[in-house]
């Protein structure tokens, strides 16, 4: 217990947030587990420091029951506190916080990667031409299906582009 004790107290908890990239949410609540464990370790200290040993002649001096007072101090000297082997839980708890750093890590690279994508869009939107200067043949080289549909109309001896007339009026009146 002594080795986790040490590990423990050799945690860098800003190092930890500001690595990962902790924000929101996430950041909060290793906030509040780092508080949880100061807590912990704080009482444990309280405890530790406190006195362990019990004067039962005190107790014998002031009650008249003395052989409630043996019979308390024999079931405290025989007592044993259960201990209970922990290393299978540490263990999960390793592989577990080894998975999530692994499955952190790889969400981040997709998500550094979607930024890129992101950004590389961005650019493009930003670095294009306005539409009113976009010429026919750019068009075409843009969108070869917009060719291959007028060419298509014009073959069937169609001059209109379906649903004009509806959404922009008919101008042969003019």
């Amino acid at each position: 217990m002594a080795v986790g004790r040490s590990a423990a107290l050799k945690v860098d908890w800003a190092k930890i947030g500001t690595s990962l990239g902790l924000k929101g949410q996430t950041a909060a609540a290793l906030a509040a587990f780092k508080k949880r464990n100061d807590d912990a370790r704080r009482k444990v200290q309280l405890l530790s420091e406190a006195p362990q040993t019990v004067n039962f002649e005190s107790y014998r001096s002031q009650l008249k029951n003395q052989a409630v007072i043996d019979e308390i101090e024999k079931h405290f000297k025989s007592f044993k506190p259960a201990t209970y082997d922990v290393s299978r839980q540490i263990k999960a708890i390793e592989a577990f916080e080894a998975q999530a750093v692994k499955n952190a890590e790889e969400t981040k690279g997709l998500v550094d990667k979607e930024l890129a994508d992101l950004e590389k869009t961005l650019k493009n939107i930003e670095e294009a031409r306005p539409f009113e200067d976009l010429t026919v043949d750019e068009v075409v080289a843009a969108r070869p299906d917009i060719d291959e549909r007028t060419t298509q109309l014009v073959s069937k001896g169609r001059w209109s582009v379906p649903g004009y007339k509806e959404k922009f009026g008919d101008l042969s009146v003019l």
